[in-house]
């Protein structure tokens, strides 16, 4: 595992990087409404990342070994997707839930965040997945402080969810990020307290975890992209880049528009 510890130059441009993706979610918040399709609000964000920012969409014709490339400038993921849905026809509707995750690149820096949107009128069900979906994201980030290790982070997550009754999905992770979208270290959203790599000042990583409201068991689309839950049940997921600090932590991914840290009852 090679690990990059961040310069003070590597900082300042991840911190641009950052907030310029933050920024594409607070436009396009307000146009999430029912009737647009994912593949419209695709579009608006594109266009918003190349015109008025002057950035890259980074997930556009990424292509990990053995997947095809992804056609689209952002992962929009509805209701039961996990995670990587690809924007297209789908019209939203009220009560509809969604994750929009965004990734742009400035000056060769990746910033990265995503978060859940509900359409009109949700549900209980869907406002107490999306709510306890972020306060497991913020539990993770507030582990973050040198000689802690990754290992806290997976474990406040994991705790948090399962006392609400949820669970966390295992195949997908936070990562590294700077110059490269995924670099070492893997981010579990579950674990034990105590394990894995000790967190150091100047690691750049992302905290993103995917919470499902019944079981954590995944399905994979024959895109080989989408992935949703088996059981059909409802997926929620927040992200956010977070830098390691000398005393603690730094959430890079923040803008105007970025929802407040809640206030969070842990269940012991």
């Amino acid at each position: 595992m090679t690990i990059t510890i961040k310069t003070e130059h590597d900082i300042a441009k991840m911190r641009v990087a950052c907030r310029l993706a933050s920024e594409v979610l607070d436009y396009i918040t307000p146009l999430v409404k029912p009737g647009i399709t994912t593949g419209e609000l695709d579009r608006l964000c594109h266009e918003y990342m190349i015109n008025e920012q002057h950035t890259v969409p980074a997930p556009l014709n990424y292509q990990p070994p053995g997947y095809p490339p992804y056609p689209k400038a952002t992962c929009i993921s509805v209701n039961d997707v996990i995670c990587h849905g690809i924007p297209g026809d789908k019209q939203l509707k009220n009560g509809d839930t969604l994750n929009i995750d965004i990734t742009v690149i400035k000056e060769g820096y990746f910033g990265d965040t995503s978060r859940m949107f509900i359409v009109g009128e949700g549900s209980i069900l869907a406002k107490r997945l999306v709510q306890v979906t972020y306060e497991c994201m913020w539990l993770g980030i507030e582990q973050v402080q040198p000689g802690a290790h990754l290992g806290d982070i997976g474990h406040a997550i994991q705790r948090h969810a399962e006392a609400h009754g949820y669970s966390v999905v295992r195949e997908y992770c936070g990562h590294g990020i700077g110059t490269v979208f995924h670099e070492d270290p893997q981010i579990l959203h579950y674990g034990r307290p105590g394990t894995g790599v000790q967190i150091q000042p100047g690691m750049i990583f992302t905290v993103e975890p995917m919470i499902n409201a019944g079981r954590r068991d995944i399905r994979t689309m024959p895109d080989q992209w989408t992935v949703k839950t088996r059981d059909r049940s409802l997926s929620a997921q927040w992200e956010h880049t977070v830098l390691v600090t000398q005393t603690g932590y730094e959430v890079l991914t923040v803008s105007a528009g970025t929802p407040a840290k809640p206030t969070i009852a842990v269940t012991a």
